[in-house]
This record gives C-alpha cells, structure tokens and sequence, in this order.
C-alpha cells in the first residue's frame, strides 16, 4: 500500500514535468495565433457585423408593421361627446390602431443595398483572411528565427568544448616546450571569449522565443519552446518561372488585391444608392383603428317640458310664429367595451407617391461625394497593383541572391574547414603561433554562422516567393 502512495506521489509530481515538455510544431504555433489572435478576432466581429448589415437590407423589402393603443381620463370642464355640452366631468377613452406600410419603389436603392451588403460580406472575408496570412507569415519567420538560433548556439557550444580540449592540448604544448607559455594566456582568453559568445547566443534564443511567445499570446513563455524540426534545402518550383509569370499569379490570388477590388465594387454601389434619391418613391399603406368610451350614450328622446317649443321663423304676412317641439335626449349606460370597439372600427389605406424636386443640392452632393470615393477606390486599387509588382520582384531578387549567397557560403565553409585542419596541425607541431591559429578558428566559426543565417534566410524568402505564387506558408491538416 505505501508503495502504491509512492508511486502515485511521483507520478503527480511528474504531470507539470510532462507538461513543460511539449514541443510546439510550425503548424500548431501558426494555427494557435491565428484562433487567439485580437487582430483576427476582431476582424471576425467585422465579418459578423457585415453579416448583420446583410439581414438589414434583406428587411428593407419587409413592410414595416406597428400597433398603437392608448386610455385615457380627461377631468373638468370638457365636452359631453353624447350631448355636445361643457360639462364638468371625468370620462374615459380607449383607443387602438394597427399600421402597415411598404416600400414599392424606392429608385432601386433597396435592391443596390442589398448587392452592396453581398459585397461587403465579402470583402470583410477577405480582410479576415489577409490578417490569418500576414500572422501566419510572422509566426514563420519567428519560428526559423528560433530554429536559426538553436542551431548557432549548437556551435558555439561546440566551440566551447573544442577550445577547453585545446586548453588543455596547449598547456601539454607548453610542458613539453613546444610553445611558448603566451600562447596558453591567448588560449585562456580564446575560452573565456567563447563563453561570452556562448552566452550571447543564449540570449538570443531565449528572446527569439519570448518574441515568438507573445505573438501567440501565451502566458507561460518561460516554458514555451518549439520543436527541433530539420527543415532542409530545397528547390523551389517557383524559381524556375520568370517574375512576370509570378506577378499575373500573384495578381490572380493575391487577398490585399481581391481587397482593393471589392473596395472599387462597394464604391460603384454607393454611387447606383446615392442616384436612386433622385428617382420617385412609391409607398403603400394600410392602417385599422377602433375607440370606445365611458360616456353615456342617447337611447331615445322625450318631450322637454321645461321648453316645449322653440321658435323656427314667422309666417310671412301675418308674422306669426312657426313653432317645433323640443325633445330631450334620453341618456343610458355605454354599450360594452367590445361592442364599442366592433361599432367604431374604420380602415385606411391607399398608396402614396414622393417625387423628390430639390433638396438644397444635397442629393447632387452626396452622388458627387460617392464618385470621388470611387476615384479613390481605384486609385488604391492601382497602387496595390504597383506595390504588388514591386513585392513580387523584390521577393524574386532576394530569393535568388539568397540562394546564391547560401551556396557560396558552403563554398567558403569547405575552405574554412581545410584551412583549420591545416592551421591545427601546424599549431601543433609548433609552426604556427596561437594568434594565428585563433584566426583560422574565428573565421571558421563565422563561415558556420553565415552558412545558418543565409540557409534560413533562403528558406524564408522561398516561402514568401511561394505565398505570391499562390502556395499555401502553411498546409491545413
């Protein structure tokens, strides 16, 4: 039973351990940045607002429907509705009311807003996906960054061990009297060189993978590190096409050119929208309303026996008086408030043209304004061509000088190596000083350090090359 608790006590203190280890891949660091990401997020908020503007023009073509309804108490002096007197009174109304309108023509502008919508869905879809590329393009170039300066710490460490060998060889040198006893205090200094250097590369690679970190936005950047992938040489397709066959790809499925391009389109809706102003509208509409009160209402008359008669006028000649008789309105409860409202119900409805004669030029102005947007739209869409052109041949130019420059690097590191060896071995039969002899080894060291530095720099301009081409940084699994 105790060793049971044993072992379950070291494996718990094992799972943070295991935790610490995990290696992050090129394609889990760019698809990690590209889920967590601000930038992409919100440009995925942008993408759903456009969605939401979509469903807006959509009910453009709905009829718009309100119902109203009201009660009120009018108190005092008011007049009697039933009987037509000032009387002082509290009496009650209740009122509702349905109303209906619809847009039949409105100079196409509903139609237009709603292309326009379409093309705004799209753009914003294309703004999002230019945001995941440039990440993903900075995630990789901060990834061979780190892969770069772990490989230029494996040779300094190397040249730490080599050199503390070569210590040692140096003081058996100086024993024996092969050399001279300086050439130990240069060989001292030799070492204590290479760990400033060592611990400068150190430094790097830890700061290239906290730069790394914050891109991805974690927390635990102490931790973090990527895995030692050996991504080789290789010959890129792309190189044997000319510059010219790239641009027309490039200009085929490049997203900042798909971008400027929507931007032309949005800007021609704009204009069609702004003209529909000058066009006639036409509107139907439809409204119900019904009221009941609290009132009395007459349900019959009677003879006023206070004022039986009244005078209508005399009879000509003899002037005597023509008389009516006068009746009294018989006063009862209101009906019920349904009769009411069933009684009382009226419709309304009809269609109404709006023909737009002048608005103070603000019609004219704001068609104005949207032609002058348009002419900046493809004024922007040209420029991104050129920058594209420009993007393209300068990402050619260095692709190729790169790899020139990576070969001729190799080249030089071969030299350097058979020049070393003959600079140890005449070091150490004792025709050659140890000044020299560090020089042979420095530029050795530098010729191993320019052949790591122009392979990832090779291998990143290929990448970019790729990207205009139209070839994905990185495959989705």
């Amino acid at each position: 039973m105790i060793t049971k608790r044993i072992l379950i006590f070291f494996l718990l203190l094992g799972i943070p351990i295991f935790a610490q280890e995990k290696k992050w891949t090129l394609q889990e660091c760019v698809n990690y940045a590209i889920e967590n990401n601000i930038s992409v997020k919100q440009s995925e908020l942008d993408l759903k607002t456009t969605e939401i503007n979509k469903k807006d023009a959509i009910g453009n073509f709905m009829p718009n429907v309100s119902a109203s309804a009201s009660h009120s108490w009018n108190i005092g002096l008011n007049q009697n509705i039933t009987t037509g007197l000032l009387e002082n009174q509290t009496t009650q109304f209740t009122s509702a009311g349905l109303n209906v309108s619809v847009d039949i023509f409105r100079g196409l502008q509903n139609q237009n807003q709603l292309r326009k919508s379409n093309l705004s869905i799209i753009s914003t879809q294309y703004q999002l996906k230019k945001m995941q590329e440039d990440i993903a393009l900075n995630v990789a170039n901060a990834y061979l960054q780190i892969l770069f300066n772990k490989e230029n710490l494996k040779v300094q460490e190397q040249q730490v061990i080599y050199n503390k060998a070569q210590l040692e060889r140096t003081k058996e040198l100086v024993d024996a009297g092969v050399v001279p006893n300086g050439d130990l205090l240069d060989m001292n200094a030799t070492v204590a060189t290479d760990n400033q250097n060592l611990i400068a590369a150190q430094n790097a690679l830890l700061i290239s993978k906290l730069s790394l970190a914050q891109l991805l936005r974690l927390d635990d950047f102490q931790n973090f590190d990527i895995s030692d992938e050996n991504i080789d040489i290789f010959e890129s397709e792309v190189l044997s096409e000319s510059a010219d066959v790239i641009i027309k790809k490039a200009k085929e499925s490049r997203t900042e050119l798909k971008i400027a391009e929507s931007n032309v389109e949005l800007a021609k809706k704009d204009i069609s929208i702004a003209r529909g102003a000058y066009l006639p509208s036409l509107t139907g509409f439809y409204s119900f309303s019904t009221r009941a009160s609290n009132s009395d209402r007459i349900v019959g008359v009677e003879a006023n026996t206070t004022n039986p008669f009244s005078t209508i006028g005399f009879v000509e000649g003899t002037n005597q008086n023509v008389l009516q008789p006068n009746y009294a309105p018989i006063l009862g409860k209101p009906l019920p408030i349904f009769d009411q409202f069933d009684n009382n119900k009226g419709q309304n409805f009809g269609i109404q043209l709006n023909v737009p004669i002048f608005n103070g030029l603000a019609t004219r102005n704001n068609v104005e304004r949207t032609k002058v947007a348009l002419e900046r739209a493809e004024l922007s869409y040209n420029q991104q061509e050129l920058d594209l052109e420009r993007n393209v041949y300068t990402a050619y130019t260095d692709t190729k000088s790169t790899k020139e420059s990576y070969e001729a690097a190799l080249v030089t590191l071969e030299a350097r190596k058979l020049s070393f060896a003959y600079a140890k071995d005449r070091y150490e039969v004792g025709l050659m000083n140890v000044f020299d002899f560090n020089q042979a080894q420095t530029l050795l060291i530098n010729a191993q350090s320019e052949v790591l530095r122009t392979k990832y720099d090779y291998i990143f301009r290929t990448k970019i090359l790729e990207f205009y081409f139209g070839i994905p940084l990185i495959q989705k699994q």
